[in-house]
């Protein structure tokens, strides 16, 4: 592992050593159905409704004992919510007919459920069974390729590989919590926090930014 990203790993360690994910859920079925659902949406808005959605449906049976219509209502504070409601139902119809109504522990089973792409599996495994991976959203790409972990014209995939290859495997997890935390709170899309960062330096997006920030002020100034 290079210096460099051995300087990433540490400092983000020390900025969000409590890095976790911040979806609420109680079971590998609950965290399934939150990611699912978390698909352009924030955690905070998907806490919001699973709060009451979870106590009304604590199975794959009670998903499907209800129309679509009523599921889309439920969960309508979401986006994009009657596409998810119909992924839930057709998720949960496959893990009864599948796998006995639990979610399977594979990335390959997992994806293999509608409305879960590899970034879900990737999070599914990683939280709910310990297994070391890393999820990529867009957090975790913005940030990675901010700081020069990944190039800036690599897709998703790419991103995961990259990262994958240079972080130890035994901190795969902890650091895509990281990651998200310091692209949520400190290195976010609009109005990242480079003067304080202590990462800047490895940032040319940040640099840029900081020197046009500086122009700014002297020609104001003057």
């Amino acid at each position: 592992m290079s210096t460099k990203v051995r300087r990433v790993l540490d400092t983000i360690a020390e900025m969000f050593p409590d890095a976790r994910c911040e979806l609420n859920h109680s079971n590998p079925f609950e965290l399934t159905i939150a990611v699912l659902l978390s698909a352009q949406c924030t955690d905070e808005t998907v806490n919001k409704v699973t709060e009451s959605l979870f106590r009304k449906y604590r199975r794959p049976e009670d998903y499907l004992a209800v129309p679509l219509e009523e599921l889309e209502q439920d969960i309508r504070r979401i986006g994009l919510f009657r596409n998810k409601a119909k992924n839930i139902q057709a998720l949960c119809a496959l893990l009864l007919e599948k796998h006995n109504g639990e979610v399977p522990k594979s990335h390959e089973q997992l994806v293999e459920l509608p409305g879960v792409g590899r970034k879900t599996a990737n999070v599914v495994i990683s939280n709910a069974f310990g297994v070391p991976a890393i999820a990529v959203d867009t957090h975790v790409e913005r940030v990675s390729k901010r700081l020069g972990l990944a190039m800036a014209n690599d897709s998703v995939l790419e991103v995961e590989k990259k990262l994958m290859k240079k972080v130890p495997k035994d901190e795969w997890t902890q650091t895509h919590h990281r990651l998200i935390f310091f692209g949520r709170y400190h290195c976010k899309a609009q109005n990242p926090k480079c003067e304080t960062c202590p990462l800047i330096d490895l940032c040319r997006e940040g640099k840029q930014r900081m020197k046009t920030g500086r122009s700014r002020k002297t020609s104001k100034q003057a």
